[in-house]
């Protein structure tokens, strides 16, 4: 079972995985190594309510202490400049599952979780970047309902640019 817990973006847990990522993105960069840019997270875009940093964790037991959990993945959502329509518009950003916990529906988990989050702080709209060689992520995301859009940012390693609109829940009465 995952459980997914807010960190600050520099937090020994988040570099650890945030490390991991840019090393594999680095590592498996269409150009090799050299041509991929690492750009490290402004820790105030991802502080509520700006946005917000998570860890995907596995629970070591119903009641794990600090050192019973393993982190399997981490996920980020920010703010950004509002939709054409004005849409309040918040980005995915640094969506990593490590191969110890590919294959269990965690990227979806965890995808769905910053979905949450974001509309927690008033997102109308998500959208993000990717590279096409990321195709599990392509995946992912059409099967998730973003639809691929023209580019919003100047993200150098970015190849495919998509954004989803979020329905907003009714506060309970």
């Amino acid at each position: 079972m995952s459980r997914f817990r807010p960190v600050d973006v520099t937090a020994p847990v988040a570099a650890e995985l945030l490390t991991a990522y840019f090393a594999e993105r680095a590592r498996t960069f269409p150009g090799g190594p050299a041509a991929y840019v690492t750009t490290l997270p402004d820790p105030a875009a991802f502080t509520p309510p700006a946005g917000v940093f998570v860890v995907a964790e596995e629970d070591a037991g119903a009641a794990p202490g600090p050192d019973e959990s393993a982190s399997l993945g981490c996920g980020g959502v920010r703010a950004v400049a509002p939709g054409p329509g004005g849409e309040v518009r918040f980005e995915v950003k640094h969506l990593f599952v490590s191969p110890a916990g590919r294959g269990r529906g965690l990227g979806r988990a965890l995808l769905d979780e910053l979905e949450r989050r974001a509309r927690d702080l008033g997102a109308d709209e998500l959208v993000l970047d990717t590279n096409d060689s990321l195709a599990a992520a392509d995946s992912l995301y059409r099967s998730s309902g973003y639809e691929r859009i023209e580019p919003y940012n100047a993200n150098p390693n970015a190849t495919a640019w998509y954004r989803k609109a979020l329905g907003r829940t009714a506060p309970p009465s």
